[in-house]
């Protein structure tokens, strides 16, 4: 007899990332097409949506479709996990402001960016690691 796969609660998953982005059922509802008051059946179990509508709820949230399944790590995943894990918290949220303001940038304008960010670290020293603050520009000796 195969052992039974513990259920997901879907809705509360997505309150959970939700709410963890500081987003709204009405803020979903704007990026999504989707009526709040479906959202808030699927938040509270009475309704489970298709593929298809997850995968909309992911993007509006700004994560992956996998991200509402647990257990569902990738080499590449755990690889991530691992170099997050040697960043500082302001270097993680510095890199979630870039990818959340970068998905609306064209390949071209992606590729600026990066080249502008390469510019500026050859020309700007790393700030102070030691004390876990860094020194504005104008003090910087």
């Amino acid at each position: 007899m195969p052992k039974e796969k513990p259920r997901v609660n879907i809705g509360e998953v997505i309150r959970s990332y939700r709410s963890d982005r500081g987003l709204s059922q009405g803020d979903i509802e704007r990026r999504t097409g989707l009526l709040r008051c479906y959202l808030s059946r699927v938040e509270n179990g009475h309704t489970v949506p298709s593929l298809e509508t997850l995968a909309k709820i992911a993007e509006a949230m700004e994560i992956n479709l996998s991200d509402f399944f647990p257990g569902t790590d990738t080499p590449q995943d755990r690889e991530t996990r691992k170099m997050l894990g040697e960043l500082s918290e302001e270097e993680i949220r510095f890199l979630a402001d870039i990818k959340k303001y970068s998905t609306s940038l064209s390949d071209d304008d992606k590729r600026l960016v990066l080249a502008m960010v390469r510019k500026m670290a050859t020309i700007v020293p790393p700030p102070n690691r030691g004390n876990g603050k860094s020194v504005p520009h104008s003090h910087r000796a």
